[in-house]
């Protein structure tokens, strides 16, 4: 016990005493120095006091899939910076392949009792995942926002970047090269935001007056290898260019494209979704959606500190507009011969 008032009081810096004050449930400690001894137990991942444990602590989970994808990143970055003006401490969770899943990090954080959530890129956007532990966090009542879109029965706010404009903006810009024979990559059949695409993809192709037939679609998993994979099935039906669902799987595509010895824009065009960081500096440098992230993240931020703070907030859509970054992974379609 003095060991760990000692540690709690120096990353405070403030004194044992009033540490061990606030432990004890004391008075004579302002608030904000009593928060901000709790927060500190919280981040050095004590215990608190039996007495103090139903309280919030100011810790907001920060719930990402990876962090390969720059795009996550990003938004982390974002996101912690506007929640650190706000006094709260971001607590950074990230699954990976065999390890904490997305439902032991919402427990984890329960029991640090944290005092909001925030999920991008979670099994929320998959309609057939497990979804027991948002509805956990609903039950819990504790503040909860999705970043992009979600299955419909959670009840929960998200913010959003527009599938559908994103979409129309791409097929707009390559059926305006001349393309005529557009594929298009998706994440898993289950995902929301892919779903999204796919159905205005087909909207905007009929309207082109171009097809947008079963095989010049496909899906796979958000990477390099699976944007490969994918465009490598596509390549052999004769699509001149791709729509890809991330800035990854587009990477992926370049690739593939070049494996079957085409050049990126002269024979194939590439565009991909996100404006990650470094799609400038790519060979070629990529067309692609940029998502508003700065604007988003807040967004994000502003919805759950309304809640934290004991304001409404609706379980609805905030759509966010995206823009086309055209680059040099697309060009004029090479017309076919006569």
């Amino acid at each position: 016990m003095t060991r760990r008032l000692a540690e709690v009081a120096r990353k405070v810096g403030v004194s044992e005493a009033t540490v061990s004050r606030v432990l004890n449930g004391r008075s004579g400690v302002s608030a904000s120095t009593r928060t901000a001894v709790l927060t500190a137990l919280d981040v050095m991942g004590y215990e608190r006091p039996t007495q103090l444990r139903g309280e919030r602590a100011r810790l907001v989970g920060l719930v990402l899939p990876e962090l390969q994808n720059p795009i996550f990143p990003a938004l982390a970055e974002i996101m912690g910076n506007a929640l650190a003006q706000q006094g709260f401490t971001p607590v950074l969770c990230t699954r990976t392949a065999g390890g904490v899943s997305e439902a032991e990090y919402v427990e984890l954080l329960l029991q640090q009792h944290v005092s909001g959530v925030v999920f991008a890129g979670g099994l929320y956007a998959q309609a057939d995942a497990v979804h027991t532990h948002y509805h956990r966090l609903v039950e819990r009542k504790i503040p909860t926002v999705l970043l992009n879109a979600a299955v419909e029965h959670l009840g929960l706010p998200q913010v959003s970047c527009d599938d559908v404009v994103a979409v129309e903006q791409a097929v707009s810009h390559l059926s305006s090269l001349g393309h005529e024979k557009i594929g298009i990559v998706l994440g898993p059949p289950d995902h929301v935001p892919s779903q999204r695409k796919l159905t205005t993809f087909r909207t905007c192709m009929e309207k082109a007056g171009l097809t947008a037939a079963e095989d010049q679609i496909e899906h796979g998993m958000f990477s390099i290898e699976g944007g490969h994979a994918a465009t490598a099935r596509l390549l052999p039906r004769g699509v001149t260019a791709v729509l890809c669902s991330s800035d990854l799987l587009a990477l992926g595509a370049i690739r593939a494209a070049r494996r079957h010895g085409l050049s990126v824009p002269g024979d194939f065009s590439v565009v991909g979704y996100d404006d990650s960081s470094l799609m400038n500096c790519t060979d070629p440098p990529l067309t692609t959606t940029r998502q508003p992230i700065e604007a988003m993240g807040r967004a994000v931020v502003e919805l759950l500190v309304k809640q934290i703070n004991g304001g409404t907030v609706a379980a609805e859509e905030l759509l966010f507009a995206p823009e086309l970054v055209v680059r040099g992974s697309t060009a004029r379609a090479i017309p076919a011969p006569r």
